[in-house]
């Protein structure tokens, strides 16, 4: 599997990325100290984690204790030693998709193109609010996740851009 994994830290003088290589990190506390080395002093550290073109995996570090992980998709855990590690021990589905169709259908001030279609095969799994206080609530994710068309780095890239670490990111993409 290729995996491409980023973190992006905020401290006191903005965002920084950093490219991380997760494959001799044998669990997710090795995973969440690689974390904490980008930007020791981080408020806030994000991780995202893509894997061939298929799934998207997110932790958040808040003050380099508070641990939160989002799933595209429980197959990753299920097909990739880095998944398993990832979202091994995540045993909650993200939002059932029967409450996901259900906020859609609401009224949200969404565009239409924003609106999950929401693919039966995917299993979302773990804290789909993990980025609420950012701007991005759990139907924003979930939906960017499920978009036809939508590659996990698509989805990557309209996250930062949302966030403020948009430039950064893609400054790492390209170096």
């Amino acid at each position: 599997m290729s995996t491409f994994a980023a973190a992006v830290g905020r401290g006191k003088n903005g965002w920084t990325a950093s490219e991380l290589d997760l494959t001799g990190l044998a669990d997710i506390d090795e995973v969440v100290d690689a974390l904490r080395d980008v930007e020791p002093d981080a408020d806030l550290a994000l991780l995202f984690v893509e894997s061939d073109d298929q799934y998207l995996a997110i932790l958040r570090l808040d003050e380099g204790e508070d641990l939160r992980v989002f799933g595209s998709d429980s197959a990753f855990a299920e097909e990739s030693r880095i998944g398993s590690v990832l979202l091994g021990e995540i045993e909650a589905p993200a939002l059932e998709i029967d409450e996901l169709t259900a906020s859609s259908d609401a009224d949200d001030g969404e565009e239409e193109d924003d609106r999950p279609s929401t693919d039966p095969d995917a299993d979302p799994v773990g804290d789909a609010e993990l980025l609420g206080d950012l701007g991005i609530a759990a139907n924003r994710l979930l939906g960017l996740c499920g978009k036809e068309g939508m590659l996990p780095s698509d989805v990557t890239a309209e996250l930062c851009q949302k966030i403020g670490c948009g430039d950064e990111m893609e400054e790492l993409r390209e170096a």
